[in-house]
């Protein structure tokens, strides 16, 4: 992943010099240099109302108790929108704009959760960024593998296996545990003695 990622920003710079060149020689470059400075000087006043309509949500989501989660996350969006808009280029002026228009953001915010913060979250938590968290205790690595939750037979329908069932006497009446259900043993007052301890 490091690497896929150092190489795509090593190839950034030598594909925005290409395009530079190319343009430079299709449309002039004194019209190059103009259209970078264009986008860098809109690009930046869009950084600007984005970032304080995010900011206006983040705070919107404490107020009600929510965790900024998108919130943060298009921050972190529009820091790097920024700095590709600062970078001469068109190349880089574009992935700017993608990162810095809602409608093309969104995608991008969506990409970023599935494949890279939720799986690096659940790496760090066990589980809990995205629910499936292992429920009956902390197992070591290595320690479950092959075992089918199947082969467990936790019996009726209770919420741990089988519940506890009366038995009836022969005239319908709830019993004990005893052999019969009904042999139980009624222990007098005189029976037992209770010792008063004060200590």
């Amino acid at each position: 992943m490091r690497k896929w990622l150092l190489g795509l920003l090593l190839a950034i710079p030598l594909v925005d010099a290409a395009v530079l060149a190319w343009l430079g020689t299709l449309l002039g470059w004194a019209e190059v240099v103009l259209l970078v400075v264009l986008t860098a000087l809109i690009g930046g006043l869009l950084v600007r109302a984005e970032g304080r309509r995010t900011i206006r949500g983040i705070q919107r989501s404490l107020a009600e108790g929510e965790p900024p989660t998108d919130g943060l996350i298009d921050g972190g969006l529009l820091i790097a929108a920024g700095a590709f808009l600062l970078t001469p280029g068109v190349v880089t002026d574009a992935i700017g704009f993608l990162l810095v228009i809602p409608v093309t953001r969104a995608p991008i915010r969506w990409a970023l959760k599935r494949w890279i913060i939720v799986p690096k979250l659940d790496e760090k938590t066990g589980g809990f960024a995205s629910g499936n968290v292992y429920t009956f205790g902390f197992p070591q690595p290595g320690e479950n593998e092959g075992v089918d939750p199947e082969d467990f037979d936790l019996g009726g329908p209770g919420p741990f296996g089988s519940t506890a069932t009366e038995e009836t006497d022969q005239n319908g009446e709830a019993g004990g545990s005893g052999p019969s259900g009904d042999d139980t043993v009624d222990l007098g007052s005189d029976e037992y003695d209770v010792e008063d301890d004060d200590r």
